[in-house]
C-alpha cells in the first residue's frame, strides 16, 4: 500500500502514445489521486497525444516532429505548453519526480540521460539506453537523487527479487557489499515460436511464422527477435548494466509460460521468484510507486486454473544470437551497441525477404568479427558504434544476397 503523502507522485510520460505509455495511462488512471501527470511526450502521433491531453491535463506535450507542432497546438487544452522539435523529449523528461521512458529504438537514449541528470527515477522501457549506452548511461546515473527501475518484466522481476533480500540497503548496495548474497540471476524466456526445433528444420521457416508468437503480442522487430532469442541476449546485457552482475552469473532458461518473469538464485542455494499472468501493466505500475506498491492487481494468478511450469535449457546451436550477445556484452565499450545495431539491419533484411532466418546470426556474427570496440563516452560514440554495425550488417547482407542466399 501507498505511503502516506501530501501530493500525488508527479510523472512525465515519454513515448505516451506506443504500448508501454498506454499501458501507463490505464495504470495512473486506475489509481485515482495517486498520481499526476505534468508532461506527455511522443514522436509523430498527434491524434493520440492530443486525446491524453485532453483526459489528463499536463502542463506540457511534447511532439518530436517540429512540423506537427501547429497541428498539436490547436488540439490540446487551452493553456497547455506545446514543445516540437530537437530536444522537446528532452526538455520534458525533467519534469516530474518520476519519469517513464517507453520511447523506442535509440530516440530514448536522451531521454534517459535528461532524466537521470536531473536527479528523477527513471521507469525504464527503452531497452537501447542500456544496451547501446550502458557506460554513457552509468555516468548519468550517478547524479545524486538518480535511480532506474525497469520496466521489462524480466528485469522488473529481478529487481523484486534482490529486493527482498537487500531489504533496506536498497538495490545500489548490491556491488558494494563485502559479501553479495547473489549467487547468480536467472532470465526467463517463453521459447518464441520455434521452440523446440533443430537449427535443420528453420532453414526455411517464413516471416509469418517467425511473427505468430505464442504469448506475447508485439511489434514486428521485437517478436522475431523473440523467435531468434536475440531479445534473451540482449536482456542479458540490459541485466548485466542494471545490476552489475558479471555475465558468468547470468543465465537464461525457457519457461514457455510466462509466468515466471525471471528469478534469482542466494549463495546458500535458494532461488527467488516473481510470477503473475503475461500483463505489462504490473512492472509499470511497480516502478511508478517504488519503492510502494499500487493497490490495483494487475497479472493476479488464479492458481485453479494453472496445471503446470515447465523450464528447459536454450538450444544455443539452433539459436545462436543468444551467444553473439554474451561475446558482445564480454567484450564490453561500444560492442553491445555495434551488436545492436547490427541486428536491426539483420532482422529488417529478414522482414524484408532478402536474406533468410537462419541468416539473422551469421550476418550478426561477420559484423561483430569485423568491428573494434571502443570506450564510448558520449551520445555521439554510441551512435557512430551503432552505425558501425549497421554498416558491417548491410555489406553482410549484401553479400548473401548477391551470393543468391
Amino acid at each position: 500500500m501507498p505511503s502516506p503523502q501530501a501530493e500525488p507522485t508527479t510523472v512525465s510520460l515519454v513515448g505516451s502514445t506506443g504500448s508501454i505509455g498506454t499501458q501507463a495511462v490505464d495504470v495512473i488512471t486506475a489509481e485515482p489521486g495517486r498520481y499526476r501527470v505534468v508532461a506527455l511526450a511522443a514522436s509523430r502521433s498527434v491524434e493520440r497525444l492530443a486525446e491524453q491531453a485532453r483526459r489528463l491535463r499536463p502542463d506540457r506535450v511534447a511532439i518530436a516532429e517540429v512540423d506537427r507542432a501547429a497541428e498539436l497546438r490547436a488540439a490540446v487544452p487551452a493553456g497547455t505548453e506545446v514543445l516540437a522539435g530537437e530536444g522537446a523529449l528532452e526538455a520534458v523528461s525533467v519534469d516530474a519526480q518520476v519519469v517513464v521512458n517507453g520511447v523506442v529504438g535509440f530516440a530514448g537514449l536522451p531521454v534517459t540521460l535528461a532524466a537521470l541528470r536531473a536527479g528523477r527515477r527513471l521507469a525504464l522501457a527503452n531497452k537501447e539506453s542500456l544496451i547501446a549506452g550502458g557506460p554513457v548511461v552509468q555516468a548519468a546515473r550517478a547524479t545524486p537523487g538518480a535511480e532506474i527501475v525497469p520496466v521489462d518484466s524480466e528485469h522488473c522481476a529481478v529487481h523484486q527479487c534482490l529486493r527482498a533480500i537487500l531489504g533496506e540497503r536498497g538495490m545500489e548496495a548490491l556491488p558494494h557489499l563485502p559479501a553479495s548474497p547473489l549467487r547468480r540471476v536467472v532470465l526467463t524466456a517463453s521459447g518464441g515460436p520455434f521452440r523446440g526445433r533443430r537449427r535443420q528444420e528453420l532453414a526455411e521457416v517464413t516471416v509469418a511464422d517467425a511473427l505468430a508468437h505464442p504469448t506475447w503480442s508485439m511489434g514486428p522487430k521485437i517478436t522475431v527477435d523473440s523467435s531468434t532469442l536475440m531479445n534473451k541476449g540482449l536482456e542479458v546485457i540490459e541485466a548485466h548494466e542494471l545490476f552489475g552482475v558479471g555475465y558468468d552469473d547470468i543465465d537464461v532458461v525457457v519457461h514457455p509460460q510466462s509466468i515466471v518473469h525471471s528469478m534469482i538464485e542466494t549463495t546458500d542455494g535458494a532461488t527467488l521468484a516473481q510470477l503473475s499472468m503475461p500483463d505489462m501493466r504490473l512492472p509499470i505500475g511497480y516502478a511508478l510507486a517504488y519503492p510502494d506498491r499500487i493497490a490495483t492487481a494487475f497479472g493476479a494468478i488464479d492458481w485453479s486454473g494453472l496445471s503446470r511450469l515447465e523450464f528447459e535449457a536454450p538450444d544455443r546451436e539452433a539459436f545462436p544470437c543468444l551467444d553473439l550477445a554474451y561475446r558482445a556484452g564480454r567484450a564490453g565499450g561500444s560492442a553491445p551497441a555495434c551488436l545492436n545495431g547490427a541486428n536491426e539491419v539483420a532482422v529488417d533484411a529478414f522482414l524484408g525477404g532478402r536474406i533468410r532466418w537462419v541468416d539473422i546470426p551469421d550476418v550478426i556474427a561477420a559484423a561483430l568479427d569485423d568491428y573494434s570496440p571502443t570506450e564510448p563516452t558520449t551520445v555521439a560514440d554510441v551512435l557512430d558504434a551503432d552505425r558501425s554495425g549497421r554498416d558491417l550488417a548491410l555489406t553482410a547482407v549484401a553479400r548473401r544476397v548477391s551470393a543468391g542466399r
